[in-house]
């Protein structure tokens, strides 16, 4: 089932992740986006992707349907930011997606050994806690 409007899913006990959704917060101004972490289960059960998938990588689900994983989800998602969608260019050039997707996935597999989590994997960054 679609969200009734843009919905960004992360995971709430990644340090580096709950830093970059608290990003996302502070741009949408105007609350656009609902920005949920994973663990938040009864709010995520309804669109249908297993836990495993989003904890392998964030996504970006839109209501039309659409719903993109990892790197291939910022361009969308900053498109729906206000004064943010320069920060997609990057994505045009030939080759990028690429190199953007393997650094994703070289990071998410390395998150919770990034300073910002906890051992019992609470995010102990300060900005955009799950709430």
């Amino acid at each position: 089932m679609a969200p009734e409007r843009p919905t960004l899913v992360y995971d709430g006990s990644c340090g580096l992740c709950t830093d970059a959704a608290g990003l996302v917060r502070r741009w949408d101004r105007a609350r656009r986006i609902d920005v949920v972490p994973f663990q938040d289960e009864a709010r995520v059960a309804r669109f249908g992707i297993a836990v495993s998938g989003y904890a392998a990588a964030l996504h970006l689900l839109l209501p039309d349907g659409r719903v993109y994983a990892g790197a291939d989800a910022v361009p969308p998602l900053v498109r729906l930011l206000p004064g943010k969608r320069w920060l997609g260019w990057p994505w045009a050039v030939p080759g990028v997606a690429g190199l953007a997707r393997r650094g994703y996935a070289m990071i998410a597999a390395r998150r919770h050994c990034i300073p910002g989590a906890s051992v019992d994997g609470a995010a102990t960054g300060s900005v955009g806690s799950p709430r």
